[in-house]
């Protein structure tokens, strides 16, 4: 093998360019573990891999795009190997062609021994985390607040005391911010451990790879070695048979071993169709915690910081009065989609040269309003809060004054407010024509009440989550 000074010095200059290409998360997972060992007579370039299955990821997802920078460098380079070791198994990448296979990956059977250590992100690469899901990001409310506490808690490292913690909740609630944010905390307080973070996808991938590889110990071994397993979305592996079973040998294997487990689902375990019964049983022994839709005060907050966090993006931009509000009310049950309206809120007024107002917001905004408009009527309220009260609708809407019927006709004044685009003056007409002055003396009451009584707080946001279902 020719050791060509020149070329490894071309190697480090070229990783440079791989960090602005493929960005910090794929260079440091899958491109700075690679070893470059120099080119062969042959006009191989050879690169050590932790495993075979870096090897071959590397070689699947990055060869095309690390051949043709070496050979822009160097004209003899024809092809690339990814070896484990000291033996000749490697994975190769061939100039992209119709007519030339897809490279395979043998085993080593000299592969060099795994290190106690080693990081997993050395010998089993996680997921890439997202660097603004940490905890310092996460805004933490009423709904939330125990499943981030939870999420604290095995972020802390130590004694195993729930295994594992099983995460589950609505699309944009706040799942993968949690599981990444334990992740990130783990690896700065003890970056000895061994932090695998992947998707459920992720997992069935990499099994049935090793499966149609050959390489079943292989992915045994690794999965065996973590200290700390983090699956997300683990829905997607319910009734593919295999899959579960591997999971389920692991799970346990890790479980005997101490090790922490950290779950996340759209559904609670026993809410998953088609998923085995002592997988669900298994999930359903640590902590089961639900994240549950966002409230109104915790949209405003979540809104609030990103505003703080776009101060210097967009510095000198001004918000009227009474836009977040409107916001955290209209788009109520998909963080992602609330964050995103801010993010194009802030980037159509900064194009425009114009304050962020009201107008703007419904000029830039129509198509996202729309998708969020409510089509809950005054009538559905009413009926749903008398039945939630258990009153007679006529008493409610009817004259009466006494507390039993004015405070159930105060919530649904409330939620009538909160939940529809109908004035004040309608909404008290179909309260058995009250004055609008009336209705905003309800609203305000109950506004009141729920900081002051957990009951009523409690009451609103079962209602209104019965209503937006």
């Amino acid at each position: 093998m020719e050791w060509g000074q020149m070329t490894l010095e071309q190697w480090g200059d070229l990783q440079t360019q791989l960090y602005e290409t493929v960005g910090e998360n794929n260079y440091r997972n899958w491109i700075e573990p690679l070893e470059f060992r120099g080119i062969e007579d042959s006009g191989i370039a050879v690169f050590h891999a932790p495993t075979n299955f870096f090897g071959s990821y590397v070689s699947q997802n990055f060869g095309d795009l690390l051949l043709a920078q070496m050979s822009r460098r160097d004209p003899d380079v024809r092809r690339l190997a990814f070896r484990v070791g000291q033996g000749d198994s490697s994975a190769e990448r061939r100039p992209s062609a119709a007519a030339e296979a897809q490279p395979q990956m043998q085993q080593d059977a000299r592969s060099e021994p795994r290190s106690e250590s080693r990081r997993s992100s050395d010998i089993l690469p996680s997921a890439p985390l997202d660097a603004r899901f940490t905890f310092d990001g996460f805004v933490v409310g009423k709904p939330n607040e125990l499943a981030h506490a939870a999420a604290r808690r095995v972020a802390e490292g130590g004694q195993v005391t729930f295994n594992p913690l099983f995460l589950y909740g609505g699309v944009g609630l706040g799942k993968t911010h949690l599981m990444h944010a334990i992740a990130w905390e783990l690896r700065a307080r003890m970056p000895e451990l061994n932090v695998l973070y992947l998707s459920a996808e992720q997992f069935m991938y990499r099994f049935v790879q090793a499966l149609r590889e050959k390489r079943m110990m292989d992915f045994k071994e690794l999965f065996r070695s973590v200290d700390v397993l983090m699956v997300d979305d683990v829905q997607f592996i319910a009734g593919k048979d295999s899959t579960q079973e591997e999971f389920f040998h692991t799970f346990n294997a890790l479980v005997d071993q101490n090790k922490q487990i950290v779950i996340s689902a759209d559904r609670a375990p026993d809410e998953i169709k088609d998923l085995e019964n002592r997988i669900r049983s298994r999930l359903q022994s640590g902590l089961v915690v639900d994240l549950h839709p966002t409230d109104y005060e915790l949209r405003l907050g979540i809104l609030q910081s990103k505003v703080d966090s776009y101060r210097n993006l967009y510095p000198g931009l001004h918000i009227e009065d009474g836009v977040l509000e409107f916001l955290a009310h209209r788009i109520s049950t998909n963080v992602r989609v609330l964050e995103g309206a801010l993010t194009r809120l802030f980037a159509f007024a900064s194009l425009v040269g114009k304050p962020i107002t009201m107008d703007l917001v419904q000029d830039s905004l129509a198509d996202v309003l729309r998708a969020s408009e409510r089509k809950i009527s005054i009538e559905e309220i009413q009926r749903k809060v008398a039945e939630h009260y258990n009153i007679r609708l006529s008493d409610m809407i009817g004259p009466k004054r006494v507390r039993v019927f004015a405070r159930p006709r105060q919530v649904a004044m409330y939620l009538c407010k909160q939940l529809t685009r109908r004035s004040l003056p309608e909404i008290g007409r179909r309260f058995g024509g009250r004055d609008h002055t009336t209705v905003m003396h309800g609203v305000k009451r109950i506004e009141e009440l729920r900081h002051q009584d957990g009951q009523i707080d409690e009451d609103i946001e079962l209602l209104r989550r019965a209503l937006e279902a």
